[in-house]
C-alpha cells in the first residue's frame, strides 16, 4: 500500500487488505510543524481568555488548559509490550484512517488527527449548517527503542492500533583482558 513517507524515514507498512483503514505515516518534521500550529492556536485562545478577564495576571495555566480542553479532543492511550514488539492503542472516535497522521521514531511516536463533520438542519424555509472541527494531538515517549521501518497501523471502531517491532540490540558480551 502506498503511504506518505518521509525521505529520511524508513517506509512503514500497513495491512494490504485493510488499506482504507490504515492511517497515513508521515515524517516527524510534518507533525512537529503541526504541533507548532496547534500550540499557537491554543496560545491565541488562552490569550483571549486572559483579555476577557481584564488582563488579570496569575491564571495563565488555567487559561492554557481551558483553551486546550476547548480545542483538542482527549486521546486516551494504552501501551503494552512483549519481548518483540510494542503495541499502542489510542481512542480516536469519529476519526477515519485518512484523518490521522502518525510519525514513528526509535523512541517516540506522534499521533495527529483532524476531522470535520457537518450537521445540516432543515426547517420550513431555512437551512442551517454547523461545522464541527475535532483535533487530537499526542506525542509519546516509548519505553523501548523500536524499528520505525517495522510499524503497522490500523483504525477500526474508533480505536487506532499501532504495532511496532522493537529494535534489535546487541546483548552484553564478555571481553577477555589480555596482558599487553
Amino acid at each position: 500500500m502506498a503511504q506518505n513517507i518521509a525521505k529520511a524515514q524508513p517506509k512503514l507498512s500497513s495491512p494490504a487488505s485493510d488499506s482504507d483503514k490504515a492511517p497515513i505515516i508521515v515524517e516527524t518534521q510534518t507533525l512537529l510543524h503541526r504541533m507548532k500550529e496547534v500550540s499557537e492556536t491554543i496560545g491565541r485562545r488562552a490569550y483571549e481568555f486572559f483579555e476577557q478577564r481584564g488582563r488579570e495576571i496569575g491564571r495563565d495555566i488555567d487559561d492554557w488548559l481551558h483553551a486546550e480542553w476547548e480545542l483538542l479532543q482527549p486521546c486516551r492511550i494504552e501501551i503494552s509490550e512483549d519481548d518483540k514488539a510494542l503495541k499502542v492503542r489510542a481512542e480516536v472516535p469519529g476519526f477515519s484512517a485518512k484523518d490521522i497522521q502518525i510519525s514513528v521514531e526509535p523512541r517516540r511516536i506522534i499521533i495527529s488527527g483532524q476531522s470535520q463533520t457537518a450537521e445540516d438542519q432543515k426547517t420550513a424555509k431555512t437551512v442551517t449548517s454547523e461545522w464541527k472541527s475535532v483535533e487530537i494531538f499526542r506525542a509519546l515517549e516509548l519505553p523501548a527503542e523500536v524499528d520505525p521501518a517495522r510499524a503497522t497501523a490500523t483504525v477500526k471502531d474508533g480505536i487506532l492500533e499501532l504495532s511496532i517491532e522493537k529494535a534489535v540490540t546487541a546483548g552484553a558480551v564478555a571481553v577477555e583482558v589480555k596482558a599487553g
